[in-house]
């Protein structure tokens, strides 16, 4: 595969500038790291996989009243960096604007809501830690459809759509962020 024209520390410098350092940074890398571990179990180029998680809700500060205009105005601004078609592509799936069409799709598609509810899932233990949930917790919660109501059931279960069961999933999601718990702040 050949070399991105855009380095994840780039990435990361263009992410902070268009989003700042928030909990909307927090849900970016824990989607990064979510797509970075599915890469990894997959045999995929982690790097690639992990950047097309970072860049994916570059424009939200500007869009998040207008989700008709979400994601395509992230693609317009990584126009400069000519990045591959299919991490664009995966971009503008995320949010349901165009059809998936790979796996690359499918797993932004489904990583995207699985880290929120990961975090809502944290946070209702006890603990309030990453590591004190486990697969089985996370399946009794996605039960509860008024749990963490915003984190769209569809769009996780949509990891059959990769081969993956739910529970198996949500785990490989799960330990992505458990490798970055401290900046998460779980």
């Amino acid at each position: 595969m050949e070399k991105l024209a855009l380095s994840r520390n780039e990435a990361y410098d263009l992410v902070v500038d268009k989003i700042g350092v928030n909990n909307l940074l927090k849900h970016i890398l824990a989607v990064e790291v979510g797509m970075r571990r599915l890469a990894e179990h997959f045999d995929e180029d982690v790097d690639y996989w992990g950047l097309t998680g970072l860049l994916h809700d570059l424009d939200y500060n500007e869009t998040k009243d207008d989700e008709a205009r979400h994601s395509y105005l992230t693609v317009e601004w990584l126009q400069p960096y000519n990045l591959p078609q299919d991490i664009l592509h995966a971009i503008n799936a995320h949010p349901g604007h165009i059809p998936c069409e790979n796996r690359l799709d499918w797993s932004l598609y489904a990583v995207d809501p699985a880290t929120g509810f990961i975090v809502a899932c944290a946070l209702m233990h006890p603990s309030k830690r990453l590591d004190a949930i486990d697969g089985q917790f996370m399946l009794r919660r996605f039960k509860e459809k008024r749990f963490a109501a915003g984190a769209t059931r569809e769009n996780m279960a949509a990891c059959s759509e990769i081969g993956l069961e739910l529970e198996q999933f949500l785990l490989l999601v799960h330990e992505g962020m458990l490798s970055i718990s401290d900046q998460l702040g779980l």
